[in-house]
């Protein structure tokens, strides 16, 4: 017997708890929910964050350009519990009114700047320290013409694939394998692509690569929503070799730790005030 066919309310109201892992964060508009100021360091950045994909290209891209020895690139990075809703403290929305994981607050020049997005974020670093985003017109475009496409593509391959293969209460076939062929179809985008280049913008490790990498770099290691097998991971080969390659540098392995809170113990740094902070 079908099921009857969907028809939309009158008017949509939020009046059920919609369940799924992320059920108690989801709502339908924005601004604070409680009265709370964020903490302040005493580093020139201050980032408030988690380590998913989103929230470890900024730690990542930091603890690069500390790498290279730019110690304006010093950060305190504080830890936000996004399951406990604490993205929607009033000092949170004032950072990003968006109220998503990274925000970065620039101290070291005044008045202080705001910078939300996640990109965003990897091109206000890039610029400010003159790393990782080439300023040869050609180069620099390639560059970011993957780094938009990260931005654009992700929300398929987490949104999509992510939430209904690994987090929604129910399984949906048509939805699960809607977006299992997108996952696909985005990774062999990035194969191609890669058949021909070293890194995505071509030979040198850019913020392209530090966007893209915890996505589908980390799908195909197998450390992404355990579905390495189900999306038969093996076939992308160029992506295998890059996704292992940015895997091995010290600033990435030490980034990945940063505000992480699940895993193995001596992986999870819950918040970075020093270096020392990761020994």
């Amino acid at each position: 017997m079908s099921k009857p066919a969907y028809v939309p309310p009158k008017v949509w109201s939020n009046d059920a708890a919609s369940g799924g892992q992320f059920a108690n964060i989801n709502r339908p508009i924005a601004g604070p929910t409680h009265d709370k100021q964020l903490p302040v360091g005493k580093q020139p950045l201050q980032l408030y964050s988690l380590a998913t994909p989103n929230g470890v290209k900024a730690t990542i891209l930091l603890e690069e350009l500390l790498a290279l020895g730019h110690a304006g690139a010093e950060y305190d990075a504080w830890l936000i519990r996004i399951g406990e809703g604490e993205q929607f403290s009033s000092g949170f929305v004032a950072v990003n009114p968006n109220s998503k994981i990274p925000a970065l607050l620039d101290r070291s020049v005044e008045p202080p700047i705001r910078v939300f997005e996640s990109g965003s974020i990897l091109v206000y670093l890039a610029e400010k320290f003159g790393a990782f985003l080439p300023t040869e017109p050609a180069a620099r475009t390639e560059t970011l013409n993957w780094l938009f496409w990260q931005m654009g593509a992700a929300p398929y391959l987490g949104g999509g694939f992510g939430h209904f293969y690994a987090y929604a209460p129910e399984k949906i076939e048509y939805a699960i394998n809607r977006f299992t062929m997108e996952a696909k179809r985005q990774l062999d985008v990035l194969d191609r692509r890669l058949a021909e280049s070293r890194y995505l913008a071509g030979d040198e490790y850019s913020i392209a690569d530090i966007a893209v990498w915890p996505w589908y770099g980390q799908l195909v290691r197998g450390k992404l929503y355990d579905a390495a097998e189900f999306l038969a991971v093996d076939e992308y080969r160029n992506v295998q070799r890059w996704a292992e390659a940015i895997a091995q540098r010290p600033a990435v392995q030490r980034g990945t730790r940063v505000n992480r809170t699940w895993g193995d113990e001596a992986s999870q740094v819950a918040e970075r005030h020093s270096a020392a902070d990761l020994d």
